[in-house]
């Protein structure tokens, strides 16, 4: 499929966040973020509508195989799907990971991505 409409918009919001501390159900822009809450947020801030739980995010986007992500998609982990990051390009991504980590840019195992979802 192609780029989104609005990915840049959603990765600078990602981006404003760094720093932002892990808060479990929270999607508090510089309060606290959980992973599904960062992800939905910033992709608000881009006028897409995305559900706070990682599973219903994938289940909402168009599916894209790994070698076809593009910034802004979303990288979804586990089975079943329980984490949910914004890939930012080169192999690196943005997340809210868990407590005690703030909202980072780290890299990341293609192995480790069960899914990728490009919002709309």
């Amino acid at each position: 499929p192609p780029p989104s409409p609005g990915a840049s918009g959603a990765v600078a919001a990602a981006r404003s966040q760094l720093g932002v501390p892990y808060i479990r159900y929270l999607a508090k822009p510089g309060v606290g973020f959980d992973c599904s809450g960062l992800t939905a947020w910033a992709w608000g801030r881009a006028g897409v509508n995305l559900p706070h739980q990682s599973r219903r995010q994938y289940q909402a986007t168009t599916h894209v195989e790994p070698e076809d992500a593009l910034p802004g998609d979303l990288l979804f982990f586990y089975s079943p799907i329980s984490h949910v990051a914004m890939y930012l390009g080169d192999g690196l991504m943005i997340d809210a990971s868990a407590p005690g980590k703030p909202i980072s840019i780290h890299g990341f195992k293609w192995s480790a991505v069960v899914g990728v979802g490009r919002p709309r």
